[in-house]
């Protein structure tokens, strides 16, 4: 466990950086410490190291290692985060020169999604990403370091097992978990014919972890997915059908956030979960328009879009938290087909929303002008059920009906 009786675990946050970007630097030991705090851990330091790349052996260099020593005697810590992703060597050699735990940037967060995987699949993947990166960590000075670990983060969740100690195990076991996942891809696969049999238009919502997301698909359809002020919160995708008014019928489907320097095995893991926006229509883009990073976050995003070959389709950008943003700023988002700003705490601009997810409806539909007959009834209630009806007659040969569909109706 994190907590204990007394007190968190205190960490040190340490960074390398060229020096070419020092607020990126600095934004992103500040979102290290909200993971920690999301974890159940506390940040007391932050100690950077300008360089033109970490050192191979030990990350920051010796005379810096002899100052963080002090720190760690001054703030009575518990053990050091860096915020990139260490190499087995460098965190073995860390742990031997400082003697406290050394975690990265990665533990921490598979440490979160150990805490927030609450479905079948969703455990499944932190197990088989958790065993990734353990499985390289598993010899020399990485065997040393795995053992020391001893409780706290990185050492929570499903993959937390006797396996650490052998390789042949583990791969045989994420083979075994490999398994598991295209068996619930396959259901998930089904679930999505049905979907696209059915025509009914789908909308994935995207975007920086904590951006609002779930408050966002709760105010849209009136449910009560999770909505808490953590990174991670929702890890399961969550699709909700919604109303949008005038007859339209949409799906929304909520994912689980992005963030930089996402580990790549959790992408891997998380892969089939990530897809449900390849396989939406239109993409919806939440952006926290209060988080002084913002620009920043988007990129994140677009990168990982990229990663998980998602590209082509319609973008609406969400500017949501406006009732938060200290100083309102112009806001542009060269990628978007649409941008509206939004509180979805409040309310604030919930149908300009609305109004642009039609329009972009309307954009990627097809009209039709027919004559159903009246033997053909199915066809009629298909078209109400799924399309979007603007006209519609009844006539001696059948019903004249003028509507929007999607394109793959027939």
């Amino acid at each position: 466990m994190i907590l204990t009786a007394e007190k968190k675990e205190k960490y040190i946050e340490i960074a390398v950086t060229d020096g070419r970007d020092m607020d990126g630097t600095k934004s992103s030991l500040a979102e290290l410490a909200r993971l920690l705090d999301t974890a159940g851990a506390e940040c007391v330091y932050q100690v950077t190291q300008t360089m033109e790349a970490p050192s191979p052996g030990t990350y920051i260099g010796k005379g810096k290692i002899e100052e963080l020593r002090e720190f760690i005697d001054a703030f009575d810590a518990d053990g050091v985060i860096s915020d990139d992703e260490l190499t087995p060597a460098q965190m073995g050699n860390l742990e031997a020169a400082l003697d406290v735990k050394v975690i990265d940037r990665t533990m921490l967060i598979l440490d979160i999604f150990a805490q927030h995987a609450t479905t079948k699949e969703g455990q499944i993947q932190v197990e088989m990403a958790q065993l990734q990166y353990k499985s390289s960590r598993l010899s020399g000075s990485a065997g040393i370091a795995m053992s020391r670990l001893g409780g706290g983060i990185g050492t929570r969740g499903p993959g937390e097992t006797k396996l650490e100690t052998d390789r042949r195990r583990i791969r045989d076991r994420i083979s075994s978990l490999r398994r598991q996942l295209k068996e619930m891809e396959k259901n998930r696969e089904n679930t999505r014919k049905s979907r696209s049999k059915n025509q009914i238009p789908v909308f994935a919502i995207v975007g920086y972890t904590n951006a609002g997301k779930s408050t966002l698909l709760n105010a849209l359809t009136g449910s009560s997915v999770l909505e808490e002020d953590a990174l991670f919160a929702t890890l399961d995708p969550t699709t909700r059908r919604m109303d949008l008014g005038d007859g339209w019928q949409v799906l929304l489907t909520d994912t689980v956030g992005f963030i930089s320097k996402l580990p790549h095995n959790l992408i891997d893991a998380f892969h089939s979960t990530l897809e449900e926006a390849k396989y939406a229509d239109y993409i919806i883009h939440v952006v926290d328009s209060a988080d002084p990073a913002l620009e920043r976050n988007m990129d994140v995003v677009y990168q990982t879009l990229s990663e998980l070959h998602i590209s082509g389709k319609p973008i609406l950008t969400v500017f949501n938290k406006g009732d938060k943003a200290e100083n309102a700023r112009p806001l542009f988002d060269g990628h978007a087909d649409i941008a509206v700003h939004i509180s979805a705490k409040t309310g604030q601009g919930l149908e300009d929303l609305k109004r642009a997810m039609k329009k972009l409806l309307m954009s990627g539909m097809k009209q039709i002008n027919e004559v159903i007959p009246y033997t053909e009834g199915s066809r009629l209630e298909r078209l109400h059920e799924y399309g979007h009806i603007i006209k519609e007659e009844y006539r001696p040969d059948g019903v004249y009906v003028e509507a929007y569909v999607n394109r793959a109706f027939s």
